[in-house]
């Protein structure tokens, strides 16, 4: 084992703070990774306040959040063959899975039926609490490391690992590209990531938001409309208007009134979380054989794949980068911040 410093949350909503733990030593497969940059995502704060303990088997205390982790390798095990020492690479939202059931020979992995090792507030096969990002480096299985593209510079590459993934899979999966109108319920660190992502898929892209505040931003990304959602007229302007509608938003809202936005058999997929429910009523979906569903991130095949599509089209976040020691005031922010 070996000693790292990172920053927990010593307890539910308590602030984050320096905190000392152990590493385990490499196995034969194992990549050691010198973190460089780690992204704040939302889910983060989600996990260290204790806001998704109803959809969680447990929330482990203290906690190192972090799973958009982007560094360099510094040592890598005997049996290694995919990196080597001084490569660029990321470690997303999990870091280990079964392997053998159904998702997993599907490169499903995110969806493992056995069980995923999340990167934090997860435990390994010996039952031993992971640790995430916020720290100095992470000893990850090399075939669930990722390559980071050389043309993109690490801390901008490093939110691709969660956020750019998690807008990625759902686009590719309902077929967002030439012909297809797609809106992005929410411009922050999902939704300006689906934005530019749709973008480069050549879809014809919409955000709508709660105010036009974001406008000049959404138009800069590549989106072609932007609308804001607290005018009523928004709703009956854009009614049946789209083949996919993507919702980032993790706060509660109203779901049932985004359906009469979509177009026959259209789809909203829904990739943020809300701390509650949503109530759905039945009859905005079956009028017009809408589907609502929901979308996690995506496998090793489908991370590396869209890190390499990111690459070609020189797509990265848009990024502050802050000190560790500012974390808990990044933390209010993002939490305070509107769609």
């Amino acid at each position: 084992m070996s000693k790292t410093k990172g920053y927990a949350a010593p307890t539910a909503k308590a602030p984050l703070a320096p905190y000392l733990f152990e590493r385990r030593e490499p196995r034969e497969h194992d990549v050691v990774i010198e973190i460089k940059y780690c992204g704040v995502c939302h889910s983060d704060i989600h996990q260290a306040r204790g806001e998704w303990d109803t959809f969680l088997p447990e929330s482990i205390f203290p906690m190192v959040p972090g799973h958009e982790i982007a560094g360099v390798v510094t040592a890598v095990a005997g049996k290694v063959t995919k990196y080597k020492v001084g490569d660029k690479v990321g470690v997303g939202c999990f870091v280990d899975s079964c392997r053998t059931c159904a998702s997993c020979q599907k490169n499903l992995e995110q969806y493992c039926e056995v069980k995923a090792i999340w990167t934090y507030n997860g435990r390994d096969n010996d039952n031993v609490p992971t640790y995430g990002g916020y720290s100095e480096k992470i000893v990850v299985d090399e075939n669930y490391v990722l390559r980071i593209p050389e043309n993109l510079p690490l801390d901008a590459a490093a939110p691709l690992l969660c956020a750019g993934i998690t807008l990625y899979s759902p686009l590719k999966h309902w077929n967002a590209g030439p012909g297809k109108k797609v809106a992005i319920i929410g411009m922050g660190g999902l939704g300006h990531m689906g934005v530019k992502l749709a973008h480069a898929l050549e879809a014809e892209v919409t955000v709508l938001s709660q105010s036009l505040k974001k406008q000049a931003d959404g138009k800069r990304l590549g989106a072609d409309h932007f609308y804001a959602t607290s005018d009523p007229e928004t709703f009956t302007q854009l009614a049946s208007s789209f083949d996919l509608i993507v919702n980032t938003v993790s706060a509660d809202m109203d779901w049932n009134q985004y359906f009469s936005l979509l177009k026959l058999d259209g789809t909203m997929v829904v990739v943020g979380v809300p701390e509650k429910n949503i109530p759905v009523g039945a009859m905005p979906l079956l009028v017009r054989r809408r589907s609502l569903a929901g979308s996690a991130i995506g496998g090793i095949k489908e991370t590396q794949e869209m890190l390499d599509f990111c690459g070609k089209h020189g797509i990265a976040s848009d990024i502050e980068v802050i000190p560790i020691q500012k974390v808990n005031e990044a933390y209010e922010r993002v939490a305070g911040a509107e769609e």
